[in-house]
């Protein structure tokens, strides 16, 4: 296949002789990319930066073996160990440790899919029930076909620009105030705990920091939830509920839309798709449409001013966080 692909999408947009480069980092190369930019033009070296993801999978001989690789290739994937069941192993040690259930797993995706059903640029359209969920086939247990993320075709771009070029175009303008960066081991056997996802507590506190934000200013988030288990985990390590006590936190619906903090308004991974390499700057488009008030109807959060983007690739071995606010 094609490969050296920057300065094609560079020569087919007509952008002959300027600056482009390919970011990967697994599913968290959208949300990587999205920091390159965000740094490019922060630091002064460009005025303007348009921020693209593409992904093709849904015709693709390879697109199993591809994935995989995203994990530990030499000590997981060898032995046959598929993301869906790192990330059971995950479940399964949240579910002995803190007593998580299987009706607080399911619970994720029933939101997930309710605001699918408002999104028009979601896979899945469709809302879905706790018992469907539950008893949909088993794909690695604890997690069953509807709390696993879908193969997906899309794409995503955000341009990027400073704030005084900004206000000349748009009437109500939102900058990224904050973006952190974190890795952790790429096997899940050598992390000190498989209930955590420490990349995303150390990539949110340098989000926060540099933002001037704590967990409680934000009103909107979408985070990577990849598997059920992946957003429970992460809205743990964000900090907005108590470590072990997310389960109950989502059945409760605190993350709904109205809830305390409304979480993956879009329709998250689940519901609107996984188009891995886009899947990150789809978030942040999501949090920009909500922040402006422009998203569609029944799923805008009221007066939502601050919001944060959580994305990573692996089982957590990258993740990248960003804070996105209102400019008043």
């Amino acid at each position: 296949g094609q490969e050296h692909i920057a300065p094609l999408f560079a020569d087919y947009l007509g952008f002959k002789n300027t600056p482009a480069v390919r970011v990967e980092s697994a599913c968290a190369s959208g949300g990587i990319a999205l920091r390159q930019g965000f740094l490019e033009v922060a630091s002064g070296i460009s005025d303007i930066v348009l921020v693209g993801g593409v992904e093709k999978m849904t015709d693709c001989d390879d697109t199993t073996a591809t994935l995989a690789a995203a994990a530990d290739v030499e000590n997981e994937v060898f032995f046959g160990a598929t993301f869906p069941a790192l990330y059971a192993l995950m479940a399964r040690a949240h579910m002995d440790r803190y007593g998580t259930t299987r009706e607080q797993l399911a619970a994720v995706s029933v939101k997930s899919h309710k605001n699918g059903v408002k999104n028009p640029y979601a896979q899945f359209q469709m809302e879905v029930s706790l018992e469907k969920v539950m008893n949909s086939t088993m794909i690695a247990d604890p997690l069953t076909l509807f709390e696993c993320s879908p193969i997906t075709d899309g794409a995503a771009v955000m341009i990027l620009a400073p704030l005084d070029i900004v206000k000349t175009m748009r009437e109500k303008v939102v900058k990224i105030s904050g973006s952190g960066f974190a890795t952790d081991t790429i096997a899940l056997h050598s992390r000190e705990d498989v209930t955590s996802l420490k990349a995303v507590r150390l990539a949110a506190e340098k989000a926060y920091k540099m933002a001037n934000k704590k967990p409680e200013d934000i009103d909107v988030c979408e985070v990577h939830d990849c598997f059920a288990i992946a957003e429970l985990i992460a809205i743990e390590e964000l900090g907005f509920v108590e470590k072990g006590k997310s389960g109950r936190f989502v059945e409760e619906g605190n993350t709904e839309i109205g809830g305390k903090i409304p979480v993956n308004t879009s329709g998250g991974l689940k519901a609107k798709g996984h188009p891995v390499g886009a899947s990150g700057i789809a978030q942040g488009i999501e949090i920009y449409k909500q922040l402006t008030g422009t998203a569609e109807e029944g799923r805008q959060v009221e007066n939502a001013k601050v919001g944060l983007t959580q994305n990573m690739g692996g089982t957590g071995a990258s993740s990248v966080v960003h804070i996105m606010e209102v400019v008043e």
